[in-house]
C-alpha cells in the first residue's frame, strides 16, 4: 500500500518577500476537502507565506476559479483541492481528465499551481491521502505550489495574462491617429 512507502521530499521553499497563495477547493466530500485544506494552510504559513481560500461547486470548476483569479487579482499561486471518487458511471473519468488538464492547461502558461485534487477509487483511499498526519495530500500541493512560485520568482518578472488578450475600444498604429483600421 502506499501510505507505507516512503518518498522523497524537497526541502521546504524559502522566500524573501511575502508570498500570496490561493486555496481553490472543491468540498463535495467536506470532511476529505477540510483535511486537505488543514495541510495547505499550515504549509503556506510554514514557508512564511499568507492565504486565502475559495470553495467551488466541484473539480471542474477548480481550474475555471483559478483562471479568473490570475486575470482578476494578484495571488503568486495555486492550490487545486478536491476529491473525485469512482462511481458507477464515466462521469468519474470526466472529471478526472479534465480538472487534471484544465490545471496542466493554466501551469503551461505561467501560472504557479499544486495540484491536489484526488483521484481515488474509494472513501478510504481518499482519507488517508487527506488526513496531515498520513499523506498529507493537501500539504504536498501546496508545497508544491510554493516551489513553482520561487522558481517563478528565481527566473523572471511579473507573470499575468491567462488566454486571449482583451480586446480594446481604440488601436493606434505608429504615425497614424487613434482609431480601428481596415486593410
Amino acid at each position: 500500500m502506499a501510505s507505507s512507502e516512503t518518498h522523497y521530499t524537497l526541502p521546504r521553499a524559502e522566500f524573501d518577500k511575502p508570498v500570496k497563495i490561493l486555496i481553490v477547493v472543491a468540498p463535495y466530500y467536506k470532511d476529505i476537502a477540510d483535511a486537505m485544506v488543514s495541510g495547505a494552510k499550515a504549509e503556506i504559513e510554514a514557508a512564511g507565506g499568507d492565504w486565502d481560500l475559495i470553495e467551488v461547486p466541484g473539480a471542474l470548476e477548480v481550474p475555471t476559479a483559478i483562471g479568473i483569479a490570475e486575470r482578476m487579482s494578484n495571488f503568486d499561486g495555486y492550490v487545486a483541492l478536491g476529491c473525485v471518487i469512482r462511481g458507477e458511471t464515466t462521469h468519474y473519468d470526466t472529471v478526472c481528465n479534465d480538472s487534471s488538464r484544465g490545471i496542466t492547461l493554466l501551469g503551461l502558461q505561467g501560472l504557479c499551481i499544486g495540484n491536489g485534487i484526488l483521484t481515488v477509487e474509494n472513501y478510504e483511499q481518499a482519507r488517508v491521502r487527506a488526513e496531515v498526519d498520513e499523506q498529507n495530500k493537501g500539504g504536498g500541493a501546496a508545497a508544491a505550489a510554493l516551489h513553482l512560485v520561487a522558481l517563478a520568482r528565481k527566473w523572471g518578472g511579473a507573470r499575468k495574462g491567462v488566454g486571449f488578450a482583451p480586446a480594446r475600444d481604440e488601436f493606434q498604429i505608429a504615425g497614424e491617429g487613434k482609431g480601428p483600421t481596415t486593410a
